[in-house]
């Protein structure tokens, strides 16, 4: 019997969504919710499924096993919390949500309903990403010494117009770190280890009628004593597709998109030379540099592969909502570290207060 998913938010995101879960035999989308009518019936129209108007009607419907939630970053908590209570696993995009209070209330409500929880963040599905992980658990590059991110990327004023809740610190939680940077910070502390202290910079440039930023620095402290920096805007025209750079004692590697521009070691093997080959040109996509939706579905397709795999093995999936909390709370960190002029350590006591 396949397993019914139902999303909830029928924006651009709730797209990409529908089309991996397209690939996944087993499992099909049988449900959509949407505050505003219209967008749920049009998505509904699209993906072939049952519109709901009312978000208990869609969890209330017994052909809904998982319920998606891709809704605007702030407003995650109550419709997860929701479907954990009605007995629905519960995946969620990107944040996980824009405060710490609430992305726990949501861990805690899935551990309460005893139904699984993940945090979307595609990219650590990409081969290249996986190589590079393996390549750091097998030691490869010796005592790691730096990682660094940078996602310099392009929005237009009116991508911030086009929604009441972007660019705010209620819906949106942040600018180009909490919204864009996300993904790259997510792999970075994947790849490194844990983050202990940030500092940091941010400003507002060249973006009109926005509370947060849309340029951000930070330099980061890892705990294995490697040092680390982000970059992060949406006011690079025309905007470049984000790039991660490892380097330790005895080899470097840098990742762009998908595409592995450096791969070199001390101590080479056999297959170092096939692998610079193979992982070049593995971009397939303009990586949402520019456009928000010129990204691809692939990793998606993957992740929720994962998840449906944990939940018939009842195993916790490759990312959980611990794993997407901790993107949080280092971005949080930069956030308050910009705001107060000074390092801030992890991990954070509580939720800081930013304006």
């Amino acid at each position: 019997m396949a397993i019914g998913v139902g999303i909830v938010g029928c924006g651009m995101i709730s797209n990409f969504h529908a089309r991996a879960f397209e690939e996944i035999r087993g499992a099909r989308v049988v449900a959509c919710f949407d505050m505003v009518a219209p967008a749920a019936d049009a998505f509904a129209e699209r993906a072939g499924c049952t519109a709901y108007h009312k978000l208990n009607d869609l969890l209330a419907d017994p052909a809904v096993d998982v319920v998606t939630i891709c809704t605007p970053s702030g407003a995650h908590a109550d419709p997860a919390v929701a479907a954990a209570k009605a007995g629905k696993h519960v995946i969620v995009e990107k944040p996980l949500e824009v405060t710490l209070k609430r992305c726990d209330r949501i861990i805690q409500a899935c551990e309460a309903a005893g139904v699984t929880l993940s945090t979307i963040f595609p990219s650590r599905f990409h081969e290249s990403s996986q190589l590079i992980k393996k390549a750091i658990d097998k030691g490869r590059f010796g005592r790691l010494t730096m990682g660094d991110a940078y996602v310099k990327w392009f929005r237009t004023q009116e991508y911030y117009d086009s929604g009441a809740w972007r660019g705010t610190w209620k819906l949106d939680g942040g600018g180009a770190l909490m919204n864009q940077a996300i993904h790259s910070v997510d792999l970075l502390t994947w790849l490194m280890g844990p983050v202990e202290q940030v500092s940091a910079y941010a400003a507002t440039l060249t973006h009109q009628r926005i509370e947060v930023e849309d340029v951000a620095t930070a330099t980061l402290r890892f705990a294995n004593g490697a040092l680390g920096v982000i970059e992060a805007t949406t006011a690079a025209y025309p905007g470049a597709l984000k790039k991660i750079e490892i380097h330790g004692s005895e080899g470097s590697a840098a990742l762009e998109e998908e595409d592995i521009k450096t791969w070199e070691f001390a101590r080479a093997t056999r297959g170092d030379q096939a692998l610079r080959e193979r992982m070049t040109g593995q971009t397939a996509s303009g990586g949402g540099a520019t456009d928000p939706a010129a990204i691809g579905h692939h990793g998606h397709t993957k992740q929720f592969k994962d998840v449906l795999q944990a939940i018939k093995k009842g195993r916790t999936p490759l990312i959980d909502g611990y794993e997407g909390r901790r993107s949080v709370e280092i971005i949080l960190a930069i956030y308050a570290s910009a705001q107060r002029g000074r390092p801030v350590d992890l991990p954070l006591r509580r939720d800081p207060v930013l304006k």
